[in-house]
């Protein structure tokens, strides 16, 4: 014999405006995010739905943390900046084609 579940023991599904509102983001943000696959989602009857725990993970997946060795990682602005590779390359001038209607138009006038 099955037992029916409440539908109170459901979890909550919030949709992507609640996350975003909750993530302070762009409703966009979190409905590209998750058609890309970076973020945990369920989808039913097509539309994006998450638990509380999508959101927490979500959180979880971008955070920062402060590296190991933070004492010696040297200040932005005294890192070595890359140079521009400079070589010799020879340069071709390009020219624009005739548009369709100005070429159309000259064969015409010329068969005539």
């Amino acid at each position: 014999m099955k037992v029916r579940q409440k539908i109170t023991d459901l979890p909550q599904l919030y949709s992507a405006a609640d996350v975003a509102q909750a993530l302070r983001c762009s409703e966009w943000w979190v409905k590209e995010q998750a058609r890309r696959g970076r973020i945990p989602f369920t989808k039913p009857g097509g539309s994006y739905r998450f638990t509380a725990e999508h959101v927490a993970e979500i959180t979880r997946i971008f955070e920062s943390r402060p590296t190991e060795s933070s004492s010696a990682a040297v200040p932005v602005s005294q890192a070595p900046r890359r140079r521009a590779a400079t070589t010799a390359v020879s340069v071709t001038s390009l020219k624009a084609r005739t548009p369709r209607r100005a070429r159309h138009g000259q064969s015409q006038s010329a068969a005539a």
